[in-house]
Parts: C-alpha cells; structure tokens; sequence
C-alpha cells in the first residue's frame, strides 16, 4: 500500500529530542501537570522564564509520541500513549468552544505554548493517520462516482458481529455504559460543525446551516439533539453534565473528536472535513438503528431511545444533503483538489470503525465487571 508520509521519517526529525525522553513516564501524574499549566496566569511568560515548569510533562509527551506512532511498542504500552496524547490534546481543543463555566479557564485560550504543543503531537499523529490510508490510489479516483459509490454501500452495511452484539446481547448495564461514553459528543454535538459556516454565502454554505440548525433544533433548546440525548442518560440514572464521564472514553473515540476540531479549524482541510461529514451522516442511521434495536429488546422507555428516533428519521435526510448539495457541488468547484472529499469520508469511516470497535470492548468489560 502506498502511503503520504511514514511517522517514523517525521518523528526522526527529533529523534535527538526524544532520546532524552523518561523510558516510564507516570502519565496521570503529565495530564494532571499539564492541567495545572492551563490554569496558570500568563503561561506563556511563565514557561518562557520557568522551562522547569515544563520539564517532566514535555518528557512524557516525547515518549508518548515514540510509543503511539511507531510499531515498536507492547501494545499496553502504546494503548497508554494513545490515550495520554489524545487526552492532553482534547483539553487543548475544547478551548474552541465555550462550555458556559468560569470565564477564567479561558486565560490561556491563545497561549503560543499550548498551540506549538498540540502541533507537535498533532503533527506525527496525523502522519501517522494517513499511513493507514492508501492516498495516492484517492488522488487517481472518479471522485463524484467513489463517493456516490461508497454512499449507496454505506446505507444499508452488512450485519457485522459487533451490530449483532449491539441488537441481541448487549444487556442494560451495557447500554448505560454505551451512553456514558457517548455523551461526550452527544452532550455537544454539531458544535465543532458551525466553526465552518463562516465566509462567504452560496448554495453549500445555506445546506451546511440547514444541517446545523436542524441538529440546533431550529434555535429550540427543547428540540436540540444534545436535550434528546441528555433526557436518554437522565432516564437511565447517568449524570447528564458535559464531560461527567471523560475518564472512561477510549482513546479511538478521542482521536475521531480530535480529528474533527482539526479539520474545522484549519480551512484548507475544508473539503477533507465535508468528505468526513458525508460519510458520518450516511452511516448514522444504519448505526443507530443498531442502538435503537437494543433499547427496543431491553424494553427501555420511549425516552431512552428517543435521540436514536430522531436521529434515524433526520440524518437520512442530512446524508442525502451532504452528498448531493455539500460533497458533489464542491468535487465540481475543486476539480484539481475534489479527492481530498474521500480521504475525508475514508478517515472518517476508519476511525469511526476503529472508535466502534474499542466502545463496545469497553462495554463489555463494564458487562462483566457489573
């Protein structure tokens, strides 16, 4: 398979850097360092005249790249650093959003250091991304068939085990779990989307505010597919707050969140973002469907299913829009550059199928344990 960039030649540009790196890196005791770095007055200052400061969480973050982005590690060891990476990236990234809490843990929202920090993991994480991806076979593509191709297969997928553990096994303790995890883009979900809406106004731009405001139930706190989703976890006892259950996400799904703040705040990725949204709105009903089926076997209440309803009835609509109107009219208006649409829907059906599988292994080891 051909492949854009190997992360082994991008992390030996600083190979003399990680060499120094700690060989067992208490990675906890990094996230709760870094933690504090954000919550410091003038960072940057501080980090300019204080590097010890930074010392030990920059150690464990060279390590961490070392372990994630080669194939020369035990994979417990590589599962950690996945995880710590992902994890030291989503507090950076969420800084884009406004979470309605204390205004002070937004004081070092355009710190330079902690936008050189994430570029520097971001940068080898994604070369390391796209070695999964056969890239230069996407550049000789009939763009506006592959996607029309993939979209009509992605609509009606076939019966995989994990969608028949989901419909027939998985129990109720399982399906709290499910939702756990899932709230932490449930509880926010469409807001990484409106950072693209910005610009000027054409026929794109109106479907892509068409998709938002629908998520945004049309501006009714009432209808916003986040209160569905709550009002499922508020049934089922969970702890319907942002975030309430972040240390239990598994790194695949941080990553999926991670990529999707990288896309829409870099506008040169615009169309490997739309290619990306094409596929997660085509795929989500069949998805759903799966989740609906299990609540429905579990005899859940109405509204511990209702965002799955929802969602199934409004997305297959939405797939349809963004394949139409958002993916083939932007293939025309960007000829030279209209394969960057599939690498968006290709990655995003990878690592989506990488997140899945990790979720439901995370939901069966709460099964067991419960």
């Amino acid at each position: 398979m051909t492949v854009a960039l190997s992360p082994d030649r991008a992390i030996k540009g600083i190979s003399k850097e990680l060499s120094s790196a700690s060989e067992s890196p208490n990675y906890i005791e990094a996230e709760q360092q870094f933690i504090q770095l954000l919550n410091r007055e003038n960072l940057d200052q501080q980090v300019d005249t204080h590097p010890e400061l930074v010392q030990d969480f920059e150690a464990a973050v060279a390590t961490a790249v070392i372990r994630a982005y080669t194939e020369h590690s035990e994979a417990d060891e590589a599962n950690a650093a996945h995880l710590f990476l992902q994890r030291i990236l989503y507090h950076i990234n969420r800084l884009n959003l406004f979470w309605y809490d204390d205004l002070r843990h937004y004081k070092n929202e355009r710190s330079y250091y902690l936008y050189l920090m994430r570029d520097r993991i971001e940068s080898l994480w994604q070369a390391w991304e796209l070695a999964q991806i056969d890239v230069e076979h996407l550049r000789q593509l009939d763009v506006k068939h592959a996607l029309i191709g993939r979209c009509e297969a992605d609509l009606n997928p076939p019966l995989t085990q994990n969608k028949q553990y989901l419909r027939q096994q998985m129990t109720v303790e399982g399906y709290r779990h499910l939702l756990a995890i899932a709230s932490l883009d449930g509880l926010v979900e469409a807001s990484r989307l409106s950072r693209i809406l910005g610009g000027a106004s054409n026929e794109v731009q109106a479907t892509l505010i068409r998709v938002l405001l629908e998520e945004y139930g049309n501006g009714r706190f009432t209808r916003k597919h986040s209160t569905f989703f709550a009002k499922m976890m508020a049934e089922l006892g969970l702890n319907t707050q942002p975030e309430a259950y972040f240390d239990i996400v598994p790194w695949e799904l941080l990553a999926c969140i991670n990529h999707n703040f990288l896309l829409t705040e870099c506008k040169r990725h615009f169309l490997r973002y739309n290619g990306g949204l094409t596929y997660f709105e085509i795929a989500g009903p069949s998805i759903y469907k799966d989740y609906m089926s299990a609540a429905e076997r579990l005899e859940l209440s109405d509204t511990a299913m209702g965002y799955w309803e929802l969602h199934i009835r409004e997305d297959e609509r939405h797939g349809q829009w963004m394949l139409q109107d958002v993916a083939l009219p932007l293939a025309d208006k960007y000829p030279e550059d209209a394969w960057e649409l599939v690498l968006g829907y290709d990655q995003e059906k990878w690592m989506g199928d990488r997140a899945g599988a990790a979720i439901i292994q995370a939901v069966k080891q709460a099964e067991q344990s419960s």
